[in-house]
């Protein structure tokens, strides 16, 4: 009997290139960021004063940052999510801006400024029966999601999961970076000999996932399959990665074995924030896992800042796209390819052939690390 498959058979984002996986496609190719300087609050105190940011989703209003984003995400009606989709939330700081609001104000009432509290007003605006639960595994949360949702289908437990994944740039989190010396003063630069930071950005989206059977059974068409996945942690640091690659490189291999013999990697969405530390341990762990059979690697990172949570959804699907396309986007705001990722990393467009995988990889605070095998559907 052949194992049940995980199909993703619907999905949109909204990105600082703006609505849509095309839209933000496009912008990738054209070689110029989507980052601009924060007006929303009082950049003044902090080490950078630039993010990636979503138009028209602002402070003052009454909905929180991340709630705006998904409004406008489902306002359309057609997205076509069943009712009976099992829902997954992820996010890493949920609407923490409405924690800055409370604090202005004077109230002790919380209960609304934690990542849980998106579950009820994501179920409605989904409309979804199912109540859901939340994934928040920091940076890696979307990833974790993709990985939940379809070990959740190939093992029978449901046939169709939704993942919701929202993050914002709030003065919260900008000031928390801004304290750990985190973000670049100028713009991220992924895998560049020069990288000094991270720079923040937001992010909303979904990704609906269903088992094979009964998308062929409805007709859906089928973006691709998560393959395989892999989820490990390094207990190396609070926010730093283990230095020698070996956990996110365990992930890796076991996302392919997932995938079984004969699994060719076109190319790899990496986490690639900037930071020394991060990027240096990435090129570690995919010489350890793929040894000499190096594949283009990418980070969106520098072209739309880092949406934390939200992050592994957008990659997923760009990697999807780029599977689709049969080449990377570029590495925008690469300029002088770091010694270590010489031969995996380069600034421009970099086309491969007779595929049938990409590999997406996040890592996180905590030490968490995640892997997704994506591959066609033929």
């Amino acid at each position: 009997m052949s194992r049940t498959k995980a199909y993703i058979v619907s999905a949109d984002i909204i990105t600082p290139y703006g609505h849509g996986v095309e839209r933000c496609w496009s912008g990738l190719l054209s070689g110029k960021h989507a980052l601009k300087k924060v007006e929303r609050f009082d950049t003044r105190p902090f080490v950078s004063d630039q993010a990636g940011l979503i138009d028209g989703i602002e402070y003052g209003k009454e909905d929180s940052l991340v709630i705006q984003a998904l409004k406008r995400l489902f306002e359309k009606p057609g997205h076509g999510i069943p009712r009976d989709a099992r829902l997954i939330v992820a996010s890493t700081k949920g609407e923490i801006d409405l924690l800055e609001r409370a604090v202005a104000q004077g109230s002790d009432e919380f209960n609304q400024c934690t990542v849980a509290s998106l579950l009820p007003k994501a179920q409605k605006l989904v409309g979804v029966s199912d109540s859901g639960y939340v994934i928040s595994a920091a940076c890696a949360s979307a990833s974790a999601a993709l990985a939940r949702a379809a070990s959740t289908v190939t093992s029978g437990a449901a046939d169709c999961v939704v993942v919701v994944a929202c993050d914002s740039v709030s003065e919260f989190v900008y000031s928390g970076f801004s304290s750990l010396m985190a973000l670049d003063r100028t713009l991220a630069k992924p895998f560049d000999k020069n990288r000094k930071g991270l720079t923040l950005g937001e992010a909303a989206g979904y990704a609906l996932v269903m088992s094979d059977a009964r998308a062929r059974k409805e007709g859906r068409p089928i973006m691709g399959e998560i393959a395989g996945w892999g989820l490990t942690a390094d207990a190396n640091h609070i926010t730093g990665p283990s230095r020698d690659g070996k956990p996110l490189a365990l992930a890796i291999r076991k996302a392919m074995e997932m995938g079984g013999d004969g699994t060719t990697i076109g190319s790899i969405c990496a986490h690639g924030t900037g930071t020394a530390f991060n990027d240096s341990m990435e090129i570690k762990a995919f010489t350890r896992a793929l040894g000499q059979r190096t594949s283009p690697v990418y980070s969106l990172k520098g072209a739309m800042g880092h949406s934390m949570g939200a992050a592994g959804l957008v990659e997923a699907l760009v990697a999807l796209k780029s599977l689709e396309h049969g080449a990377t986007p570029p590495n925008i705001n690469l300029d002088t390819v770091d010694d270590e990722a010489k031969g995996w990393a380069f600034p421009e467009q970099r086309p491969f052939g007779g595929a049938t995988s990409v590999l997406s990889t996040n890592s996180g605070f905590g030490g968490v690390n995640a892997a997704l095998l994506l591959s066609q559907v033929t």
